[in-house]
């Protein structure tokens, strides 16, 4: 591999984490605040993307699509949490992951009955249509660096959030101890719904995103749930800081894996986890 192909896969790797970084965070923000094992993320996923590509019918560029969208599944996780979610929190994991599971099942449908059970793609917006020239033998698409730059954004704010506002310093205090944060007047039912909506956002955010990325194809969430599982169990349950590294690392071991080793390359990323777990069975970083 000379410089020109590392710096290229260097850059999707990147990537890549950085999206997945963008579902974890929700998914490991739910879990550790709430406590709800929430196994219909990767349907939140498959939501953003078929949203896209129905809001670009209709408004003809992607990035209004992610402004209207935006609300939209904060509405959506808000909703969830309020119908379903808050009736199962002091019940057994079991009884979460069987809601959760089912869930799966009623957005399959809902997705076939809405939008049909055909591949679709999503254009580009034209303002960023391209590559960037990063040297003289190297260029690379706009889209993607934008993704990268949306991504990190996101990541800089969701950390800001946790550590510089009320609301972070009651998201810290309810995971820490949500029994005695309640009893010390925090809301712990309305920080519930925050929490899963902002889950919800970044996960349909993730999706709307990556679909010009990859095909808009029904079950497309599935693959995103177990790697979203890999990088929350490697950072560190509860651990937004853990899952950022995490989700960059499964990105690079999963991207030049690809490359470097084909073979191996659908299990190097579950060895990865093994060996953290074997050195760090908490993860990398804790909650």
């Amino acid at each position: 591999m000379g410089l020109t192909e590392f710096l290229i896969q260097l850059l999707n790797g990147l990537q890549y984490g950085l999206l997945l970084f963008m579902l974890a965070a929700g998914l490991t923000l739910i879990f550790g605040i709430m406590g709800v094992v929430n196994l219909a993320h990767g349907s939140f996923y498959m939501l953003g993307a078929y949203l896209a590509w129905w809001l670009v019918q209709s408004l003809g560029n992607l990035l209004w699509a992610i402004v209207v969208g935006a609300p939209l599944a904060l509405a959506l996780g808000w909703l969830l949490e309020w119908a379903l979610l808050r009736h199962f929190y002091r019940r057994d994991h079991l009884d979460q992951v069987l809601l959760t599971f089912g869930l799966i099942y009623l957005f399959e449908e809902l997705r076939s009955i809405l939008w049909g059970d055909d591949v679709h793609a999503v254009a580009v917006p034209p303002v960023l249509q391209g590559s960037v020239a990063l040297t003289d033998t190297l260029s690379y698409p706009v889209y993607r660096l934008f993704v990268m730059g949306l991504c990190v954004l996101l990541a800089l704010a969701l950390y800001l959030l946790i550590t510089r506002t009320k609301l972070g310093m009651m998201i810290r205090a309810g995971a820490f101890d949500a029994t005695m944060a309640e009893a010390l007047g925090i809301p712990m039912r309305r920080l519930h719904g925050t929490v899963f909506a902002l889950g919800v956002a970044l996960a349909v955010l993730a999706g709307m995103v990556a679909a010009p990325l990859a095909s808009v194809y029904p079950n497309m969430g599935a693959p995103v749930l177990i790697m979203c599982f890999v990088v929350v169990v490697i950072g560190g349950i509860g651990s937004v800081r853990g899952a950022f590294v995490a989700a960059l690392l499964v990105g690079l071991v999963d991207t030049f894996g690809k490359v470097l080793l084909p073979q191996l390359a659908s299990v190097l990323v579950y060895m990865l986890m093994a060996a953290v777990l074997l050195w760090r069975p908490e993860g990398l970083l804790r909650q």
